[in-house]
């Protein structure tokens, strides 16, 4: 696995759309308010050309061109990361277009993003073995304050902590809005991890994504997972996955699919961010026995409702590292290890 070089003081930070780019409130004055906090920090800051761009269906521009701006900013513009300025819906549209043999040879750079990015994340680390970083689009950047995993995050990026705890409330209801863009998360639940163990120690390959993404993309010719999963083998696999528009049936079928694919041969165990669904049952099932039913044969350590994906704040996930997780007394820890 390659892992690429931390952002240094005064490096530059590249920003790339896609899928959608930052044009419409509260993302605009979010993401310019990014800029503002990354250049007052003394980094300087590259923007790619689909940025502010709303030309594409679900995307920012054609998906040609969106996979040419990831090209070129990953291989030849003169930044040192990439975050991406936000999710979307149809970024696997811009996949056909992104040149990973390109990426496998160029000196790598740490891409972070979200949601739709997974259709990036993912494949850097599966057909590329380089490691990427599942974590917050540029927005979040914009908040006052930056809540502890925004922090977290850029420290991740700039190789100042590799370690991340559990945080102690989440966000039910965004109230981010045109006119208030830069408000931090609204903090109104408890954190309450569930897990099919008391306590779990494990170490294994970080691997997964928003899983909206990850079936779609299975079986198509982009998808090796079978492959990545037996050239790991002797490491271990921790799959991490979360959901954004599945409901509760559709997690389920999405991890029978996986599971029939042969892609959770070598787990370790399965770490599940809290659904955009939560709390919502169809047919006397809710999202723990979804995430459990056609699990519990590996007999590995499942532990849900964590602080990934789309419920924030959520920690920074290393695609593609190695990584040892902890979990006791509701507390949940990861620390990666870049081997």
């Amino acid at each position: 696995m390659r892992y690429p070089k931390f952002l240094q003081p005064t490096g530059t930070i590249g920003f790339i759309a896609p899928s959608y780019g930052c044009t419409s409130e509260p993302y605009l004055s979010a993401f310019n308010h990014a800029l503002e906090k990354f250049q007052g920090m003394g980094y300087n800051t590259w923007l790619g050309p689909n940025c502010y761009v709303s030309n594409g269906v679900g995307i920012s521009n054609e998906p040609r061109l969106c996979g040419e701006e990831l090209n070129a900013a990953y291989a030849g513009a003169d930044c040192d990361a990439l975050i991406s300025c936000g999710g979307g819906e149809l970024m696997c549209e811009t996949i056909e277009y992104i040149d990973f043999d390109a990426i496998k040879k160029a000196e790598p750079k740490w891409y972070m993003g979200f949601s739709d990015n997974t259709n990036f994340t993912f494949l850097s680390a599966t057909l590329a073995d380089t490691a990427a970083i599942y974590g917050p689009c540029a927005p979040a950047f914009g908040m006052e304050p930056w809540h502890e995993s925004v922090g977290d995050a850029f420290d991740l990026l700039c190789g100042k902590k590799n370690e991340f705890s559990s945080y102690d409330k989440w966000e039910r209801e965004g109230i981010r809005d045109e006119e208030h863009p830069y408000l931090p998360y609204n903090l109104t639940e408890p954190t309450v991890i569930k897990a099919t163990q008391e306590s779990v120690k494990m170490r294994g390959r970080l691997i997964g994504g928003c899983m909206d993404c990850l079936v779609n993309m299975l079986g198509t010719r982009f998808e090796r997972t079978r492959e990545f999963v037996e050239r790991y083998a002797g490491d271990g696999l921790i799959w991490f996955l979360e959901s954004c528009d599945l409901n509760i049936m559709s997690i389920r079928r999405a991890l029978w699919e996986m599971k029939n694919a042969g892609w959770f041969e070598h787990a370790r165990g399965f770490l599940f961010g809290r659904p955009l669904c939560f709390g919502d049952e169809m047919f006397g099932n809710n999202q723990y026995e979804a995430e459990t039913a056609l699990l519990s044969e590996y007999g590995v350590p499942i532990i849900m409702d964590l602080d990934i994906g789309h419920l924030p704040p959520m920690m920074p996930i290393v695609t593609g590292a190695m990584a040892d997780v902890w979990y006791s007394d509701g507390k949940f820890r990861i620390r990666y290890d870049f081997m």
